[in-house]
């Protein structure tokens, strides 16, 4: 066991958040703690990190464990560049470096005892330098900062440049790279794109260590967590599994509990409908055996209402009118902002009743896609066609359709001035407004707010056509899965844009991967889209829109094997050649090492007055160097 969080309570002011918390994590184990908003989880990682102190209970750590955080608004100061700023995670490791060539450097000049103690502080720095993966640190922070979006042309840009959701980023990139033996993570996905967390998942499921997350995010959860624990009114029960097999288990738990509350609740209506008709014989008998009763009735344990509701929108999709079957038809759309292009000639037709998400990595021009379509950007050529009947509602991720002077029922009241009072407040009730909520001011709420109110007036709109900019962000698990099966009751057409790969394999019917500058069609949800895009990414390479209906022409199928095929052969290539470089490196590291030990016993005393040993040496020497030559040859030849 490397944590454990025993019987941790906590208050402010009179709101109690934790009560009485308990679970543990083992060595090696990657949990996920879950909740509502303001269910705790932030606070209980304060708790466990040492920032705020429990009222009640207490965190014990496995003796010696180090423990890094990543907090969810966790940004970093620095005048650093990215790359530099991540190197000083290695401080330790760079300074070992800068003593091993200081006594490189010493060695030559000298000799007898001053030698011999060089050269054990020389064997036992390199060893040292060896542990902590010395001779790989460099690619080690070159993959992290890969893996987390940034290209080599960012890693000279300085750190205090960046955005918020960048310089988050580094300061995960920082935490990972430390490799502390507990690793707490705060939304780790909110600032990533899909290739990133993909990333983050893989270097996740094979950390040596142990991991905490709290995440939305329930695709990544399922990845890479085999226990859930759920933060519920104060209190703390942990599931065995990933995040479906907590949710199935979940339902079969409060079913349970409500049948056997419902049961007992029945059992005890009928004994008391028993007691009042012994009573109402008004016999000695009779009497006593409804006071036998009584007691028998007293001495049951009651079992507890299950909680069976927590505020939760409720959120009714429905178009006011059905538009035609022809919904939207983008025709050789192309934008660029000054020498970036984000997409060239793109094409695509949306029909009635399609559930169509758009996914790509984070600046390939999603956003500006649906800006396009609804005119708040022009493109820099091609057209979009709106079909017969079509009506656009709009939410958009940046809440720009806010005005941030007005309150929340100003808002609505100034959208649908035929609205009257009670019904604007309780269509903000729907959405967890109430009381003086109402009368706050959009610029005062939370994001997650913002989205809510963004919602209620998309509910308002009666639109046939819902397009949709990151519509999950800054929504728990509950409100998200009332948003998809709002989603999927709808029977107008949807169009949007996200990075929740849960959502979007609940919602969507088709998939749009916005990618190296065009668009390659999934007709299918993730799941689909995952078994496929390595067969298909190739056809973005070529400019194509490519259908993957069953419908598609032999020709085409024909044309799409080839290019899979090329690819897959160009991309075993590069495979090849990436497994030579790393050996060809770890070869020469393991050949340079032996040539710097041969060095060092060149200059013992036994060995060069020994004759034969020193020619040995020598031969092994000259050898080695000779191979070192061919390597580096063979190094740069792969290297280019």
């Amino acid at each position: 066991m490397i944590l454990a969080c025993k019987n941790i309570s906590k208050s402010f002011g009179t709101d109690q958040i934790l009560n009485s918390v308990s679970f543990h994590v083992n060595e090696r184990e990657k949990a996920a703690v879950i909740g509502i908003n303001g269910a705790g989880k932030s606070t209980l990682f304060k708790i466990i990190i040492g920032e705020l102190a429990p009222d009640e209970g207490e965190i014990v750590f496995a003796k010696g464990c180090t423990v890094g955080y990543l907090a969810q608004h966790q940004g970093l100061s620095s005048e650093n560049s990215i790359y530099d700023e991540i190197l000083t995670v290695k401080k330790d490791v760079i300074e070992t470096e800068a003593s091993i060539r200081q006594l490189e450097a010493s060695m030559k000049g000298a000799s007898g005892s001053q030698l011999e103690q060089m050269l054990a502080s020389y064997t036992r720095l390199t060893h040292e330098f060896e542990l902590k993966n010395g001779y790989s640190y460099k690619s080690e922070v070159v993959g992290i900062l890969k893996g987390l979006g940034f290209t080599e042309e960012e890693f000279t840009k300085p750190v205090a440049t960046l955005s918020g959701g960048q310089k988050t980023r580094v300061a995960l990139g920082k935490l990972l790279l430390s490799k502390p033996d507990l690793i707490l993570l705060d939304e780790p996905t909110n600032h990533l794109d899909m290739e990133s967390i993909a990333w983050l998942e893989t270097f996740l499921l094979n950390y040596p260590g142990s991991v905490v997350v709290i995440a939305h995010d329930r695709y990544f959860i399922d990845k890479v967590v085999t226990k859930v624990v759920e933060l519920e009114h104060g209190r703390a029960d942990s599931y065995e599994g990933n995040y479906t097999a907590y949710a199935e288990k979940k339902a079969m738990l409060r079913d349970a509990m409500l049948k056997h509350y419902l049961n007992q609740q029945k059992e005890i209506r009928h004994q008391e409908e028993v007691i009042t008709k012994l009573r109402s014989f008004n016999r000695e008998k009779s009497i006593r055996r409804a006071e036998s009763r009584e007691k028998m009735l007293e001495k049951i344990e009651r079992v507890d209402k299950p909680v069976t509701y927590e505020p939760q929108m409720n959120i009714t999709l429905e178009p006011h009118v059905i538009s035609g079957n022809d919904v939207l038809k983008a025709e050789n759309l192309s934008k660029a902002f000054g020498s970036l292009a984000l997409f060239q000639n793109i094409s695509f037709e949306i029909k009635r009743g399609e559930r169509v998400a758009i996914i790509g990595n984070n600046g390939t021009g999603k956003t500006t896609l649906l800006k396009i379509i609804n005119e708040l950007l022009s493109a820099d050529s091609g057209k979009v066609i709106l079909g017969s009947k079509v009506k656009i509602g709009y939410y958009d991720q940046e809440h720009q359709v806010l005005d941030s002077d007005k309150t929340l029922f100003d808002e609505l009241s100034d959208a649908h001035p035929d609205m009257d009072n009670t019904s604007i407040r309780n269509i903000l009730a729907a959405f967890l407004f109430t009381g003086d909520d109402v009368f706050k001011r959009i610029r005062d709420i939370s994001g997650g707010e913002k989205g809510r109110v963004s919602l209620a007036k998309l509910m308002l709109s009666e639109a046939n056509l819902l397009i949709l900019d990151e519509p999950t962000n800054h929504l728990d698990i509950t409100s998200k899965e009332i948003l998809e099966n709002a989603i999927n009751n709808y029977t107008g057409t949807v169009l949007y844009v996200s990075h929740d790969r849960y959502f979007i394999n609940k919602t969507a019917t088709r998939i749009l991967n916005l990618t190296a500058n065009t668009l390659v069609n999934y007709i299918g949800n993730y799941d689909y889209y995952l078994e496929k895009k390595d067969e298909l990414s190739p056809n973005a390479a070529s400019g194509t829109y490519e259908n993957t209906a069953k419908g598609s022409s032999e020709a085409e199928e024909s044309g799409n094997k080839t290019d899979w095929k090329q690819q897959k052969e160009e991309q075993s290539k590069i495979r090849k050649r990436q497994n030579d470089l790393k050996k060809t490196e770890e070869e020469i590291q393991k050949l340079e090492l032996r040539n710097e030990e041969i060095d060092g016993l060149l200059t013992r005393e036994e060995i060069y007055t020994n004759s034969s040993e020193l020619v040995k040496l020598t031969k092994e020497k000259k050898t080695l160097e000779a191979r070192l030559e061919e390597l580096m040859v063979i190094w740069e030849e792969l290297a280019e």
